[in-house]
């Protein structure tokens, strides 16, 4: 769950790392009385939007004085602003931050991440922050240090001077800069966030290090552990279908693909979108029916691919156990089936607990489909239905 810069810098303020003072706004008026109330020389006008890339995009206006301030939010409230990492809609700007600028004597980049093949914390740092590290990034990934952690978070001392000696750390900034990043691995740790990203991390003239700029992904899974985040999560939603996937228990993301995807499990969703793949067809979905979902809340990830003009097949492919159950998806089939004009083709393939009886709900309701023995000749007949060879 992505969530935007000014939530970030608060809950990373909590913990004690350095930010910029500053405060969102959501009209002009109110960023330029925010910049009158901050009482700086300088001040950085950022719209509040979860994709990155702002600052190339215009996103990110310096101000001079607090009327500059107020116009320059005037300019980007109520735009779509369009990044690298947007659709060609862009995402809408509907508040800004305002904050006092930061003079930079040097400008680093830090990251905190789950390393994938050890699930272990890790940090990444390099000595080229700013707005064109990601270019940089991929144009030579050398630039980029790396620094194991204990499972824990803790962090080794004499390995930590030698990190931060290789992202050009200056000595005399060293100590604040590892109370940042101590801070930095506390607040990760604590709300169970995945990526936590400084960029730039400034090194001041007074040797202070600053996060003037914050990303941060928390574990969606993990919310039940954090009531706090329950408002957030629901304004992190970037778009209808995750709307109502949030709402409903279910894991869903949109591909590019025309065979609608139906699955309970995340392991089983990878899979079958892989044969899929490797039968020549394009999954439009990614979902992950999770186990408290009902067959009410299935049916409505189910109305959202038939809703999809670009579906032309539904891939069915549920393993019964645990908590959901084959018949619970059949179910919700045909509730979706039932609400909705539009009536895909479906290849079913049902495995596990209730299986039969899932398949006997389909026959009985006469909602048409095909019967698939294995994964494999449920993703080939999608890929060929989809493709126009039903």
């Amino acid at each position: 769950m992505y969530i935007p810069e000014y939530q970030a810098k608060e809950i990373l303020a909590q913990y004690g790392v350095t930010v910029p003072e500053g405060g969102i706004a959501r009209t002009a008026g109110e960023a330029e009385e925010r910049a009158r109330a901050l009482k700086a020389e300088r001040f950085a006008v950022k719209a509040q939007i979860l994709a990155g890339g702002r600052g190339a995009a215009g996103g990110v206006v310096m101000a001079p004085t607090p009327s500059a301030v107020g116009e320059a939010a005037g300019k980007l409230l109520g735009t779509r602003l369009v990044t690298a990492q947007t659709d060609a809609e862009g995402e809408a700007v509907e508040r800004v931050y305002v904050e006092a600028a930061v003079e930079a004597a040097q400008a680093l980049y830090l990251a905190f991440v789950i390393d994938p093949t050890g699930a272990r914390p890790m940090l990444l740092g390099s000595a080229r922050g700013g707005v064109d590290f990601e270019k940089e990034a991929q144009a030579d990934p050398e630039i980029l240090e790396t620094l194991h952690l204990a499972h824990d978070g803790s962090i080794d001392e004499p390995a930590l001077g030698d990190f931060m000696a290789r992202i050009g750390a200056p000595e005399t900034a060293r100590a604040a800069l590892q109370t940042l990043i101590a801070a930095t691995v506390r607040a990760a740790l604590r709300n169970d966030a995945l990526f936590v990203e400084i960029n730039p991390l400034v090194i001041t003239p007074a040797h202070e290090a600053v996060a003037v700029d914050a990303k941060m992904i928390l574990d969606a899974n993990a919310l039940f552990r954090h009531p706090e985040f329950e408002i957030t999560a629901r304004e992190a939603v970037r778009d209808e279908y995750e709307r109502v996937a949030r709402d409903n228990d279910l894991n869903f993301v949109r591909l590019d693909g025309n065979i609608g995807v139906v699955v309970n499990g995340a392991g089983l969703g990878l899979a079958t979108n892989d044969m899929i793949a490797e039968a020549g067809g394009r999954p439009a979905n990614f979902m992950d029916i999770r186990t408290t979902a009902t067959s009410f809340q299935i049916a409505r990830g189910i109305e959202l691919l038939l809703n999809d003009p670009g579906v032309k097949v539904l891939l069915v492919n549920v393993h019964g156990g645990g908590m959901t159950v084959c018949d619970t998806v059949a179910e919700a089939l045909n509730f979706a089936y039932s609400r909705n004009s539009r009536k895909l083709p479906i290849v079913l393939r049902a495995a596990g607990q209730n299986a039969d009886w899932a398949r006997s709900i389909m026959k009985d309701r006469r909602l048409a489909h095909e019967n698939a023995a294995t994964m494999r000749d449920a993703a080939a007949r999608a890929v060929a239905i989809a493709g126009g060879k039903g």
